[in-house]
């Protein structure tokens, strides 16, 4: 089946001109539609009162998003907690560091990052073990860094201080797509909870990472497209490989 029409399952990129996306509707003259699958809640400081977390017992903070950024920030203003400056960030990435100074003042003896690993921002975390950290996460998360934090004998908390919900799609026609494209799990639960009768036929499914990949087969879907892979480090990468192969069958 020919692919003419992709929903991608993320906000539409701030500069889609210059995005790898518009280059697919250039090449393959298919259209590409964004929208959000899922949305962030906060968890009112009233409910995370009830975990018996004192944030102040901690000595650093472990991000792997920048919503767990700002929503533990949040969490802190409405508790009327002051963080010390003494507190150590440790971040996913280098861009989640640098956010950070929303909210503190930037200084590298405090601040850490990885590389976009789970394994190196662990390693970064054994360097300083006798720190106490806290883990912002949301309801729904990838159990994969806790895992490694526990098997390295870190001592951590987790704080669910926000939720992953589905969103509204009823005013999407999901039958009129091609392809979908699916980034975390929680966006193939969305699928199902705005379209319970959702059945796959022809539609062509991708996924981005491991977790979604799973998400999507335990779901009865057939996997089409997933990075990243040996050849696909993106997944517009990935899906442009798709559609190539697509155009020699015929």
């Amino acid at each position: 089946m020919k692919i003419k029409t992709i929903l991608v399952s993320q906000p539409q990129p701030s500069d889609l001109e210059k995005s790898p996306y518009a280059d697919l509707t250039k090449k393959f003259n298919v259209t590409i539609v964004f929208r959000k699958f899922i949305k962030i809640e906060g968890v009112p400081a009233k409910e995370f009162r009830k975990d018996r977390i004192n944030i102040l017992d901690y000595t650093a903070v472990i991000f792997t998003s920048r919503n767990a950024v700002d929503h533990f920030f949040r969490i802190c203003k409405e508790m009327r907690v002051e963080v010390p400056d003494s507190m150590k960030y440790f971040s996913i990435s280098e861009s989640t560091a640098y956010y950070l100074q929303k909210y503190v003042q930037y200084r590298k003896r405090k601040v850490f990052h990885s590389k976009e690993s789970f394994t190196n921002l662990v390693e970064l975390t054994k360097k300083h073990k006798t720190e106490k950290f806290l883990l912002p996460c949301s309801d729904i998360h990838k159990q994969e860094i806790a895992n490694m934090l526990e098997e390295n004998k870190i001592q951590f908390k987790k704080a669910v201080i926000y939720r992953t919900l589905a969103s509204d799609l009823s005013d999407v026609k999901i039958e009129d797509y091609n392809m979908l494209v699916f980034f975390s799990p929680a966006q193939i639960k969305s699928l199902f909870k705005n379209f319970p009768k959702f059945t796959q036929d022809k539609t062509a499914i991708g996924a981005f990472g491991p977790s979604t990949a799973k998400a999507v087969v335990d779901a009865g879907l057939t996997l089409n497209v997933s990075a990243p892979s040996k050849t696909a480090s993106s997944m517009t990468l990935a899906i442009e490989q798709y559609l190539q192969n697509e155009l020699k069958k015929k």
